[in-house]
């Protein structure tokens, strides 16, 4: 099986900027993975957005790609998926643009 779980909203404190560390900013979270579906073995797809909200959260990463590394780490060892990649935006940070970070 294939999911996808796309343009998960929240707010954390994430980035190198004097004021990315001092106040928290919206992120857009994307993320797809491949497993091996069994009826008695799925994967509850609001555990995995809620355990990547959370952690975004708690960490506080200074870069984007530190966070994603992370992300990828904690869920390949809580579940067991394939093909994982995470896409995280920062919206808001450049007035003239989007700036995304993906693996």
């Amino acid at each position: 099986m294939k999911v996808q779980i796309k343009n998960l909203k929240f707010q954390c404190i994430i980035g190198i900027l004097k004021k990315e560390r001092k106040t928290k900013q919206k992120v857009i979270v994307n993320i797809k993975f491949n497993y091996n579906y069994k009826k008695q073995n799925f994967i509850d797809y609001s555990e995995v957005a809620q355990l990547v909200e959370q952690n975004l959260k708690k960490q506080r990463f200074g870069l984007i790609e530190d966070a994603i590394l992370d992300t990828k780490d904690l869920l390949e060892y809580k579940f067991d998926i394939k093909k994982l990649k995470i896409k995280i935006t920062k919206p808001d940070i450049l007035k003239n643009c989007l700036v995304s970070v993906k693996s």
